[in-house]
Order: structure tokens, then sequence, then C-alpha cells
């Protein structure tokens, strides 16, 4: 029977473990720098609830990754109202910052003028679109807010394991190559589908060739946005010996109207996954593209201050 002041006589007591010092010792939260920029997702395609939802999520797992981290959505093609377009949200940004800026000097505080970027804006793209791209450049310099505009998030080892994902979902690929089961739609030959020409191609086929690796099946990049590519690609897989083909959207869902993928897929007779949309990886690369604009790890997080 406990006492007020501990464990009745005999009971043994539980003492605190000592923090471990050096190497082991765990570490500590990570946080945002204190006056960071705010990292912007530039979110491409027509608004919608669902794109809302996507791009929510997507700034929720960076948010979650590195905690006190101002993050924000701007739409390429917004209205203002429902959804803010990019050229407001970096606007908006700025009059913040030099709205605290002003009352911490209005309270007395000795703080420094804010310099360096106001925001970090970060695509949300797999691949690249020069289309696109050119249209978050146009919106930056149209805010006329020092923003830094980082690359688009492929190809990287984590959208290949996003993609493998996407295709087990759909019942086209095992979830994992180590399990002894099969799965009877599996596919045997992957065409990754990409958007923004021959660059897009490109690029979308090193994250490929990590897939197939994954996979142990073939995987040829060709492009949505391209007429015949998906069907020559389609060919050059049967041709090669694969029978039962698929379609993996190398894409996160907004820059592309999803019945282009649905068509594609019935063009050339095969089933198609998922677009990438929310997955974990996705919030994590955007984050990872914010910290190295900054010139920062999220190891160093905590400590070092914005540029």
């Amino acid at each position: 029977m406990s006492t007020p002041t501990g464990p009745a006589s005999g009971l043994p007591v539980r003492m605190p473990r000592p923090r471990q010092p050096g190497r082991h010792r765990r570490p500590e939260p990570l946080v945002a720098p204190e006056g960071a920029p705010a990292l912007v997702l530039a979110v491409p395609g027509t608004p919608s609830s669902a794109t809302r939802s996507l791009a929510d999520e997507v700034v929720s797992i960076a948010r979650s990754e590195l905690p006190g981290l101002d993050a924000r959505i701007g739409y390429l093609d917004g209205d203002d109202e429902e959804f803010p377009t990019l050229q407001a949200v970096l606007a908006h940004a700025a009059e913040e910052r030099t709205a605290g800026f002003e009352q911490a000097r209005a309270a007395g505080l000795d703080v420094k003028e804010p310099d360096g970027p106001v925001a970090v804006v970060v695509p949300l793209l797999a691949g690249p679109d020069s289309a696109l791209l050119r249209q978050v450049r146009q919106a930056v310099m149209d805010s006329r807010v020092a923003a830094e505009l980082t690359d688009v998030l492929g190809p990287h080892p984590l959208l290949a394991e996003a993609l493998h994902v996407r295709l087990s979902e759909a019942g086209l690929a095992r979830a994992d190559r180590a399990r002894l089961f099969t799965v009877a739609t599996a596919a045997d030959g992957i065409i990754l589908a990409s958007v923004g020409g021959d660059e897009a191609v490109q690029a979308a086929g090193i994250t490929g060739m990590l897939l197939a690796a994954r996979l142990a099946v073939p995987v040829m990049a060709a492009a949505l946005d391209e007429e015949g590519s998906i069907a020559s690609v389609a060919e050059q897989l049967r041709d090669s010996g694969s029978q039962q083909l698929a379609l993996a959207p190398y894409l996160i869902g907004p820059e592309i109207d999803a019945s282009l993928v649905e068509e594609a897929a019935k063009e050339v007779g095969c089933s198609a996954a998922e677009a990438l949309g929310p997955y974990p990886a996705i919030g994590k690369l955007a984050l990872a593209k914010y910290t190295s604009a900054l010139g920062i790890t999220p190891q160093q997080a905590q400590s070092t201050p914005a540029h």
C-alpha cells in the first residue's frame, strides 16, 4: 500500500532511468527553425474538393515530419475564394512576416528585420512538366515576393516504392517479393505513364528502373500527353514477351484529368493502378525539397537558423 510520499516500506522504488550520454542518447524532437520561410505547395490542375483533400494530407505529412513548419497551399488555377492562388498565398505570407516584425518592434523587442526568402515553393509534381513549371515561375514572379522555387519531387526511390504500393493495391503486383504467394492478376510488364513530354519520360524512366528492380518485371515509361506513346510502349513490351500489362500513373493526381489514364489503359487493353496521391512519401519528399533549399537537414532543423 502506498503512502502520500511514495510506496509503502519494503516495496521497490522505481527510479527514472538516467539520460544516456553521447551518441546513444535519444534525439530531441525536431522542430522548424524560428523565422523559417513558409513551405508553399504549388498545386497544378483544376482545383476541386478532392484536390484540396490530397494537398491537405501532403502538407499534414510534412508538418508531422517537422513540427512548427509553416506549410501552405497555393493553386495554380485557383480562384482566390475557395482555392487561393499561388500568387495570393505568397503575398499573404510576405504581409504576415512584415506585420510580425512591426508588432515585435512596437512591443519594444530587439528583433532583426527579416531577410531571405519569404517562402520556398515546392511544385506538387512527380516529374518535370515544362508548361506547368513555367506557370509556377510566372506566379512567383507576379507575386513580387522573394521566394525560392524547388525542383519537382522525382525521380526518387520513394516514388518507386509508392508506385509498387499502388500496383499491389490494384492487384497488379505482389505486395512483397519475399512472400511465397502469387497474385493471379499480377502484371508481367508495366507502362509508367507520365506527362510533360520527352523530358518527363526520361525522368520517369529512372524511377522505372528502380520499380523494375522491385518487381522483377520490365518497366517502360511513356507519355500520356503524346499521341501514340502509350500504345508504342505497350507494343514493345508485348514484343519482348510480356502478356499481361499494367498502367502505373507516374502522377500525383491533380496535374491531369483522371479520365486520360482510363482511356489510355482501355486503348492498350490493360488495367491501371491509381495515381500516387497523398502517399506518405509525397509529403516527405516535399519537405526534403524545402530543407534542401534552405541548406538544412532534418537533423539540423532544430538549431539552424533560416538563411
